[in-house]
């Protein structure tokens, strides 16, 4: 499937960029343009089920393969944040850029006392505006204005198709090319004991202080800052 994309800048180099479950490329929009003005020319997916891409069925195999089938191969950067992270892991041998930096990366999907998570976020669909505020009370008014229509076009049985990964160990088992998994703090995907897995198997580790699990919208200087080195 041939995903929707938004591109942002035309630099010399390629910078590719894949949003989490109920995003679309709408989350990256102050992402998109700080790459720009470093020299990139940046694309943002909308992945199968969001945004203004096509419905279908759902797997994170589909979702890579829809990936690999869209963006170009051998990019200079590769972004992929929560599903977008997974995603990345699932489509980086293929893709092959020259660096890939996993925001927050959905490698554990665990069950909670509520439910599996997955079924939760597809009741999120409904979410009324003062929620979504409360649960992000750092995001700016724009942000909360764009999650709502993100959420508003958004295939809510797209997370379902992620049902099977229920508890499923999903850690790569070493960079396929020089990695970052840049965490939240803390983190309910990647808790210290996977960090220190990660680490191990050859991944840098780094921790956003004080950010929640969508770092670039919760503090975009800090994510920007936690990318040096990388971009």
């Amino acid at each position: 499937m041939q995903l929707h994309t938004h591109t942002w800048g035309d630099g010399d180099r390629i910078a590719l960029l894949i949003h989490g479950i109920m995003a679309d490329h709408r989350t990256w929009r102050r992402v998109g343009p700080a790459l720009a003005d470093k020299g990139y020319k940046v694309i943002a997916v909308d992945l199968r089920g969001h945004g203004a891409s096509e419905r279908g069925e759902y797997s994170a195999e589909g979702f890579a393969d829809d990936v690999v089938d869209t963006l170009p191969a051998g990019a200079e950067l590769a972004v992929g944040h929560s599903l977008g992270g997974l995603t990345l892991s699932l489509a980086v041998e293929r893709l092959r850029p020259q660096r890939a930096v996993y925001s927050d990366p959905a490698w554990h999907l665990a069950v909670t006392d509520e439910g599996f998570g997955p079924e939760l976020f597809a009741q999120f669909k409904a979410a009324p505006r003062e929620r979504i505020a409360a649960m992000n009370p750092r995001w700016d008014e724009e942000d909360i204005d764009i999650e709502l229509e993100t959420l508003r076009v958004w295939d809510e049985a797209s997370a379902l198709g992620l049902a099977a990964l229920s508890g499923v160990d999903l850690l790569p088992d070493k960079p396929v090319v020089p990695s970052l998994v840049q965490l939240a703090d803390p983190s309910f995907l990647i808790d210290a004991a996977r960090a220190a897995v990660l680490e191990e198997r050859g991944f840098e580790v780094r921790t956003v202080a004080g950010a929640g699990h969508t770092i670039h919208r919760d503090d975009f200087d800090a994510f920007m800052t936690s990318l040096d080195g990388w971009i």
